[in-house]
């Protein structure tokens, strides 16, 4: 499990998606006036990490694994499209953004790991299928 290549890029996208919560542009989204915001956003911040983490011991039935995957992609475009709209109502964009644009950056980074690790995942489940051929 810990040796495949695709159990590390999940876990790594479970941490950048929990570094988001000490980020400053969690802390703005929850000082929100409309505290909907901040609670949808929490909420879309700990399935997107959460959902990696769980498919992490899905390494048995690859096939599940990839759609726990595939569904974490969607709720971390869900968070980062989301965060790019807390960012871009924050005003200007200057200097003085730039705490609130490592939250971005972690998020993306996490996108970046689930979809490798996705491609890895796809990789193994054809090379299964190859070996059945061959046998």
């Amino acid at each position: 499990m810990i040796q495949r290549i695709q159990s590390l890029l999940l876990f790594l996208s479970f941490l950048l998606n929990g570094a988001v919560f000490f980020t400053a542009l969690y802390r703005q989204a929850v000082a929100d006036p409309a505290g909907w915001i901040g609670l949808a956003f929490a909420i879309l911040l700990t399935l997107a990490a959460l959902l990696p983490l769980i498919s992490i011991f899905l390494y048995g039935h690859r096939p599940r694994q990839r759609r726990w995957v595939t569904a974490g992609l969607w709720v971390q475009l869900l968070a980062l499209g989301m965060g790019t709209g807390i960012f871009v109502s924050l005003g200007d964009f200057g200097p003085f953004l730039w705490e609130e644009g490592v939250g971005l950056l972690l998020m993306v980074g996490a996108l970046g790991t689930s979809l490798f690790a996705r491609k890895k995942i796809i990789d193994d489940i054809n090379l299964v299928k190859s070996m059945d051929r061959i046998r």
